[in-house]
């Protein structure tokens, strides 16, 4: 039987002080970001059922990550380091983007069934540029350029038409000298993309759709982003190639096709620093799914990568509300891009820059705040 390891952060604290009992620091640091923790559930897993459960604190840390034994206890020591892992800023181009507090990845689509602009930006490159310029000047640190509908029941792209919709793109937002990440699964417009200025791949297979990403992201040297999708061919929400055609558990299956494919790209010669991963909320999951997903994601600091989130306009929030379309789903974006902030997310990908920057800026300031606050202390 196989059995898999998962360590969740579950007590999510404001600061190391406000968990403290007087002998040192109450709650660690997630992932070198402005959220800490303080408690946690230790899981094994054994063909998808619990065998093995313990909550534990920092004071009895090393006994519990200790007790499955074996290589076991092994994964449990290697999970407790990532979640305390100080993630290096991204280098793209000409621009370093931090990662110790949550930064905002600005989505620009070149599809002519976007929902977020009808197809606009595509037909109307001074409207697609002057939007890329909006989305820099209001706070974003990266534009996310894809050229290929991935939401279900979205037509299939051809790899030249994805080309031709991209490019245009890519060379305007390199004129205004932004970070750019190219949304695409495709070797030969990864190819294209970076050779007319994109620094970045998100990639909404994780390397699993084209054989040929793995090798020319080594070699080209980019960060890249590994979203989950459990579809393995041209449509990425199929649950065919599931056990079952279900999820067992969807928070430790997604959690093992991302640690399988990150230990894949590692092994291919990518750097390890250049990789950030993505639980792909809306991607061939249920609303229960994208629930559970979201309240687990302190759980995916365990895989050692700085963490992506897209949550925006997602069909989950009308869902969840009164099935208001896309474009009225503010409100529930910004609910969901806190909850992954709170999670220690370092990266939201969203549609609605200015609004999300400026909720950004509000909890960082109660964060700052937190951090600063010794009035709980004896003797303070």
């Amino acid at each position: 039987m196989s059995s898999n390891i998962y360590l969740h952060p579950v007590g999510l604290a404001l600061g190391p002080q406000s968990e403290s009992t007087g002998d040192g620091p109450g709650a660690i640091r997630l992932a070198g970001t402005m959220a800490y923790a303080s408690r946690f559930v230790l899981i094994v897993r054994e063909e998808g059922k619990v065998t093995h459960r313990r909550v534990f604190g920092l004071s009895d840390a090393a006994e519990a990550l200790d007790e499955p034994g074996g290589t076991l206890a092994r994964e449990a020591q290697v999970q407790w380091a990532n979640l305390q892992k100080v993630h290096d800023p991204l280098p793209l181009g000409e621009r370093t983007v931090r990662l110790d507090q949550p930064q905002v990845m600005g989505v620009l689509n070149v599809t002519p069934d976007s929902f977020s602009d009808g197809g606009e930006w595509l037909e109307k490159p001074d409207a697609g540029a002057a939007h890329a310029a909006a989305m820099l000047e209001a706070g974003a640190s990266i534009i996310d350029i894809g050229g290929e509908s991935t939401r279900p029941g979205g037509n299939a792209t051809f790899e030249g038409d994805e080309i031709d919709r991209v490019v245009p793109a890519i060379e305007y937002c390199a004129q205004m000298g932004a970070a750019i990440s190219v949304d695409t699964r495709r070797a030969g417009v990864l190819e294209a993309a970076l050779g007319k200025g994109a620094h970045m791949a998100n990639d909404v297979s994780a390397l699993r759709y084209d054989p040929r990403m793995l090798e020319l992201v080594a070699s080209a040297k980019c960060p890249v982003v590994l979203m989950h999708a459990p579809g393995t061919g041209e449509d990425l929400h199929s649950l065919e190639g599931l056990s079952g055609g279900e999820y067992k558990d969807v928070v430790s299956d997604v959690f093992d096709t991302l640690h399988h494919q990150r230990a894949k790209a590692i092994a291919g010669g990518i750097a390890e620093e250049r990789i950030m991963i993505d639980p792909g909320i809306g991607f061939g999951k249920s609303l229960a799914d994208n629930l559970l997903l979201i309240n687990a994601l302190p759980l995916f600091h365990a895989l050692g990568s700085p963490l992506l989130v897209g949550l925006s306009r997602k069909r989950m929030i009308g869902a969840l509300s009164r099935e208001e379309p896309a474009h009225e789903r503010l409100g529930g974006s910004i609910a969901l891009a806190m909850a992954a902030m709170n999670a220690g997310a370092h990266m939201l990908r969203v549609h609605d820059v200015p609004e999300t920057v400026q909720a950004r800026n509000v909890w960082r300031g109660l964060r700052d705040a937190a951090l600063t606050d010794f009035g709980l202390l004896p003797g303070m």
